[in-house]
């Protein structure tokens, strides 16, 4: 996007900021605007994220519509279906006259809904069918009506832990997510939030016709350090704070600005703080089990690569050489433990094949896959291994060897969850989730 465009957009819809992350945001929801997608604004609470729709409904071709924003959060449960798709007289208590809802008024405008993971699941279930064929019923109707209308949803919540807990619809997470855009919280901002405290103290200056504040180098630099959990909108109330009680001095220094940040929120710390939020907390914990599936799938990639060279070099050579078993002891490591098998394997002798020429033609097709693995002793020269049986014995199911993984990490570690956790790579609660979800005893 041009930097001009990208300044008038600014502009006009009171967008004060330079970050890259802002810049994308906005670069990604003009983009979007002319289309019909549906669109999933996600970030934390207080981080502008109507602003976003707003700027997807006015460049888009329903900008002469009717634009709704709507809170799902603060519509009780048992009237949101009546609020969002109306209902028909006497339908329920209290209904005397038949009433519009809002995905009827909005025909051919935009409905914004905040706070989406909010929204009750059969409320849900009437919300999928109106952005799969725009259809909906009114409450104490049969009557299918037709609408048409964009939805822009936002969440502050990490929506697939809302659908792993039952509580959103999977079908509707994808439905709603066909464009992502994630407002950035302000933290994360830079020197984003000295210019909106400064737009904020101007705008305060003007409305109660009083001098702006102004901060000196070090107030600066310990504003730039705080965490601000709520984000633009706290920091426009500390602005006004400061901006109504400083009536001597319009000049405010560090320790000043510190005992204004300790009344606004006791909570607040520098960069080097121990507040986490839940957002962030929530998206780790997806990021960190995707490492380990990962990890799974990579691991079992190279030990059938290995397992496959060794069987290459059998046909070729009639046995695999020590160097190579030496190479690859790890793949049969407490193979003994896991799948009972009668031997140890002995990697300083080389294994043998029959010569398959030896085999009669009459002879079952699965016994031609029996290997030798005992070694040149005699009394083992009967110790053979159906491979056939064997492979379809073998469990490539993820969630086994998740489960066997996460096991194995447990007793490693002596059932100290915290250094299981380090050696899986996942965070500890990651981990007590894993062990409630397979049933695992920790002995």
């Amino acid at each position: 996007m041009i930097q001009s465009e990208l300044q008038s957009i600014k502009a006009r819809f009171g967008i004060i900021g330079n970050s890259p992350a802002l810049n994308h945001a906005i670069e990604v929801a003009s983009q979007v605007a002319p289309t019909d997608m549906t669109v999933l604004i996600t970030g934390e609470s207080g981080s502008g994220k109507e602003s976003f729709s707003k700027i997807i409904h006015n460049l888009s071709a329903r900008k002469h519509g009717q634009f709704i924003a709507l809170n799902c959060g603060a519509i009780p449960e048992g009237t949101i279906d009546s609020e969002l798709f109306g209902h028909e007289k006497g339908a329920f208590t209290g209904a005397i006259d038949a009433r519009k809802g809002y995905f009827e008024v909005t025909d051919g405008g935009t409905i914004f809904l905040d706070e989406i993971a909010e929204m009750p699941l059969g409320t849900q279930a009437r919300l999928l069918r109106v952005l799969e064929n725009g259809e909906f019923i009114r409450v104490g109707s049969s009557k299918v009506q037709k609408t048409n209308v964009r939805v822009v949803a936002a969440t502050n919540i990490n929506l697939m832990t809302a659908v792993e807990r039952g509580k959103f619809r999977e079908d509707l997470y994808y439905r709603l997510n066909t464009v992502p855009i994630f407002v950035p919280p302000l933290r994360d901002r830079g020197m984003d939030i000295e210019l909106l405290f400064r737009k904020f103290s101007s705008d305060f200056a003007e409305k109660y016709r009083i001098k702006p504040i102004q901060l000196t180098s070090d107030a600066q630099q310990i504003l730039l350090t705080q965490r601000f959990p709520g984000n633009i909108r706290q920091l426009k109330n500390l602005a006004e704070q400061i901006s109504i009680l400083e009536t001597d001095d319009r000049t405010v220094d560090g320790e000043k600005l510190s005992h204004y940040l300790q009344m606004n929120n006791g909570k607040m710390m520098g960069n080097n703080g121990l507040v986490r939020r839940d957002f962030e907390a929530q998206q780790n914990d997806n990021f960190t089990e995707r490492e380990l599936l990962y990890k799974i799938l990579f691991d079992m990639r190279k030990d059938v690569t290995e397992l496959k060279k060794m069987f290459l070099e059998v046909l070729q050579n009639g046995e695999v050489s020590p160097d190579i078993l030496k190479q690859n002891e790890s793949l049969f490591q407490n193979i003994d433990k896991e799948r009972s098998f009668p031997y140890q394997p002995d990697f300083a002798t080389p294994r043998t094949l029959p010569s398959v020429n030896n085999f009669s033609n009459n002879q079952p097709d699965n016994e031609l896959t029996i290997i030798n693995l005992g070694n040149n002793n005699p009394e083992n020269k009967n110790a053979f291994i159906d491979v056939t049986h064997e492979a379809e014995e073998v469990s490539f199911s993820l969630e086994k060897q998740e489960k066997d993984m996460i096991i194995k990490a447990l007793q490693k570690n002596k059932n100290k969850r915290k250094y299981a956790a380090q050696d899986l790579g996942i965070s500890e609660r990651t981990l007590y989730r894993k062990i409630k979800q397979y049933d695992i005893e920790e002995e």
